[in-house]
């Protein structure tokens, strides 16, 4: 495909049948990205309250240790935001992208606002899982626009400017958590968080047109999509590299889930925990953007599958590490930050391979993918994580687990070859 490839409506023009022109490239782009970026920060802001909101809802009292139940605040959030994804797609595809959008922000804002007066815990979890499922349909759509609109290499070189601004929320999240505990209790945040939609929903509402015309747009038929989920099924390739996000991202949830718990109570990091979250989740920006550079000359199977190697032999010395030292932060911080960042190199590799065989359900595909490396990850995460026993060693020793796991599935999957440049 030639690098002039245009893309599918020429930047701030107007798409047929809209009433308003595209906003210009700088302005979707920070649009997109604040759209993705409503389910990054629904999860990494929460990470410092986790512990004054588990004392509110009654999970422990204030001065116990921590009960590992305080995960679930995040994962009901994560798993609310998984499935739905195979839902939104068919929806915005049959009514546009804009009325689906409005219900997705709408929905956000008051789930927001509702769990601030909770006050039981499950009550709690209820609205946070359906927080994370109009967190779904903003980032669904979202991604959605960016096809209408962009085609090719067009596209993905977008979608790179998108992820470098979006990259910046987990490492910023937290400390904005951190900043309004220290001058609000921790029901602002969700203020917080409501305030972000509403800023989304006016500034989407006010300047986004419609980008799929009237023409474009499909009926739901229950037999066509169960038709395309069937072919990812019967790809080895997809169905192989998704069974292998799934598995190994369980990790990456897994450690976000119990990040609080272990920086405050194993290295006690109550008050700089922010700063250090920040620095792992900055190595994994750091490989996202390293990855950008040198995929096409290295290939996208070399990339990710070195990185398997590597995270999973680094939680191996990590483990046995902290088995025969103990837990020091200034052995844990620098092994687990890179591991951590090995991520960045799976993440979208493994993504761009399972799509690359199915161009024509890619958004079918792209819907499947998101279940597989959300609910699934995040089932797995879950039992990970409600190990956690005042010690690192659960968390790693999952860690090698998941990737040992994920080495057996891509081997499977590409018959034995490893590190090949295609």
């Amino acid at each position: 495909m030639a690098d002039t490839e245009p893309t599918a409506i020429p930047p701030q023009g107007v798409p047929p049948g809209a009433k308003r022109p595209i906003p210009g490239r700088s302005e979707l782009v920070v649009m997109i990205a604040g759209l993705m970026a409503l389910n990054a920060f629904g999860i990494d802001i929460m990470l410092p309250a986790l512990n004054q909101i588990a004392h509110a809802v009654g999970l422990t009292a204030p001065g116990m240790e921590s009960d590992n139940r305080q995960q679930m605040i995040i994962f009901s959030y994560v798993l609310g935001f998984g499935a739905p994804q195979i839902i939104w797609g068919p929806i915005s595809d049959r009514f546009g992208r804009r009325s689906p959008l409005f219900v997705a922000l709408v929905g956000y804002i008051i789930t927001a606002l509702a769990c601030i007066v909770m006050r039981d815990f499950h009550a709690l979890l209820f609205m946070r899982f359906a927080q994370g499922v109009f967190a779904s349909g903003g980032r669904l759509v979202a991604v959605s626009i960016v096809r209408d609109l962009f085609a090719g290499r067009q596209m993905a070189r977008f979608m790179s400017l998108v992820m470098t601004i979006f990259m910046v929320v987990p490492i910023l999240a937290p400390g904005i958590g951190q900043i309004v505990l220290l001058v609000a209790p921790w029901e602002a945040i969700f203020l917080v968080l409501a305030l972000f939609g509403a800023i989304m929903f006016v500034w989407t509402w006010m300047r986004l047109p419609e980008t799929l015309p009237e023409d474009a747009r499909m009926p739901l038929n229950l037999g066509r999509a169960m038709g395309a989920y069937g072919e990812i099924v019967k790809s080895r390739v997809t169905f192989g590299y998704m069974c292998a996000s799934g598995v190994i991202f369980g990790a990456l949830f897994s450690f976000i889930a119990s990040s609080e718990q272990i920086f405050r109570e194993v290295f006690g990091q109550t008050e700089t925990f922010a700063f250090w979250f920040a620095g792992i989740a900055g190595t994994l920006a750091c490989a996202n953007f390293l990855n950008s550079r040198i995929v096409e000359k290295v290939g996208m199977r070399r990339i990710s599958q070195v990185a398997l190697f590597i995270f999973t032999i680094g939680a191996a010395v990590l483990s046995l590490l902290t088995f025969v030292f103990g837990d020091h932060l200034y052995i844990f911080f620098p092994v687990f930050a890179l591991c951590f960042g090995c991520f960045g190199l799976m993440g979208s590799n493994f993504s761009a391979l399972a799509m690359e065989p199915l161009g024509k359900i890619a958004g079918t595909a792209s819907a499947a993918y998101g279940f597989a490396t959300t609910t699934v990850a995040s089932l797995i995460g879950m039992a990970i994580s409600s190990q956690y026993n005042g010690s690192t060693i659960p968390i790693t020793i999952g860690f090698v687990c998941l990737g040992i796991a994920s080495l057996v599935i891509i081997l499977i999957t590409e018959r034995g070859r490893l590190f090949s440049s295609r």
